[in-house]
C-alpha cells in the first residue's frame, strides 16, 4: 500500500513520464493507493494561488474523486508529533504538511511515494523515492 505525496501528485497532474512510470507500477502491485489529507490540502493552495484557478478547480474536483483520501486522526497526529521530535532532536526541519503525511503513513504502516529527499531522513518510514 502506498501513500502518494504531493510532489508526485503534483507530477501525475504534469505528465512526468517518470511519476506516470510509478503510477502504473503501484497500479500493478499495491491493492491501495492513498493521498493524505494535507496533500489535499497543499494541492488546493496551489490551485486558489493560481492565475487560471477556475479550471483547475475543477480538474481537481475529479482527481480527488478518484483517490482514496486518508485522514490526520489521533494516532497519525500523534506520529507526526513523535515524527517532528526525533528530526528536532537531530536539527532537522520538514514542512508541518510534510510531517503529517509521513505520520499518517506510518501509523498505518504506508509507503510514501515522493522525489523529496527529507522523507528518507525519518527513520522507521518506508519511503519510494523516484
Amino acid at each position: 500500500m502506498a501513500v502518494l505525496d504531493t510532489s508526485f501528485l503534483v507530477d501525475i497532474t504534469r505528465n512526468s513520464p517518470a511519476a506516470i512510470e510509478i503510477l502504473d507500477q503501484l497500479g500493478r502491485t499495491e491493492a491501495n493507493i492513498f493521498v493524505a489529507a494535507p496533500s489535499v490540502m497543499e494541492l488546493w493552495a496551489g490551485v486558489l494561488k493560481s492565475k487560471k484557478s477556475s479550471g483547475k478547480r475543477k480538474e481537481l474536483e475529479e482527481f480527488l474523486a478518484s483517490m482514496n483520501i486518508l485522514p490526520l486522526e489521533r494516532e497519525s497526529a500523534k506520529r507526526a508529533a513523535e515524527i517532528e521530535s526525533a528530526l528536532a532532536e537531530k536539527g532537522i526541519t520538514i514542512e508541518a504538511e510534510d510531517v503529517m503525511i509521513a505520520g499518517i503513513a506510518a501509523a498505518r504502516g504506508e509507503t510514501v511515494v515522493t522525489k523529496d529527499a527529507h522523507y528518507t531522513r525519518i527513520s522507521g518510514l518506508r519511503v519510494l523515492k523516484y
